[in-house]
C-alpha cells in the first residue's frame, strides 16, 4: 500500500476557518497510512505555493516544518504543537519567524495548501529550528516515501 495523507478536516478540499489566521490558527488533523516498513521518521511539509498572489506566484510561503515523527504515528491531532507532538517529533521554522504551525492567511484570491508528508529510512539528528530548505537538505538521499494532500482558502474581505 502506498503512503497516503489526508485529513477529515477538509471535507470538500477548503481548509475550515478554524484553522486559518482569521479563526483559532490550530493545525489541522491529519491521518496517514502505508508509511514503508523500513521507515525509521516521517516529515511533514506544509506550503502555499500561490504566494503573495495566485495570479502572479513569487515563492513557496512555509506555513509548517515537522520532523523525527515516529514512523509508527498514524497522525497528528488537531492543534498539535510543542509538548503535545508525538514523542521525539521536533519542529522547524515556518515563514512567520516562529516554530510550530501557521495557519492560512493569504493576502490576495484563494490560495493551495499543500501538505507533504515524507517517510524517510533515518531518524534525522538535531537539526534545531531547521527551515524548509534545510530539512529538504538533511532529507535528501533518505526519503523512502511521499504523500500530499493539498486544501485550498480564501479570506472572506
Amino acid at each position: 500500500m502506498p503512503l497516503a495523507l489526508s485529513s477529515p478536516a477538509f471535507t470538500g478540499g477548503m481548509i475550515p476557518h478554524k484553522y486559518t489566521c482569521d479563526g483559532d490558527d490550530v493545525s489541522p488533523p491529519l491521518e496517514w497510512s502505508g508509511v514503508p516498513d523500513r521507515a525509521m521518521s516521517l516529515a511533514l511539509i506544509v506550503d502555499d505555493p500561490d504566494a503573495p498572489d495566485p495570479a502572479a506566484p513569487k515563492r513557496r510561503f512555509v506555513h509548517w516544518v515537522l520532523y523525527d515523527i515516529p514512523p509508527d504515528a498514524r497522525g497528528l491531532a488537531e492543534g498539535v504543537g510543542r509538548g503535545t507532538l508525538p514523542p521525539g517529533a521536533r519542529e522547524g521554522a515556518n515563514d512567520f519567524g516562529r516554530r510550530g504551525y501557521g495557519g492560512p492567511c493569504p493576502p490576495k484570491g484563494r490560495h493551495r495548501y499543500v501538505f507533504t508528508l515524507f517517510a524517510l529510512d533515518t531518524a534525522l539528528r538535531d537539526l534545531g529550528s531547521p527551515s524548509k530548505s534545510e530539512l529538504e537538505a538533511a532529507m535528501q538521499g533518505h526519503v523512502i516515501g511521499r504523500a500530499e494532500t493539498i486544501a485550498t482558502y480564501e479570506r472572506r474581505r
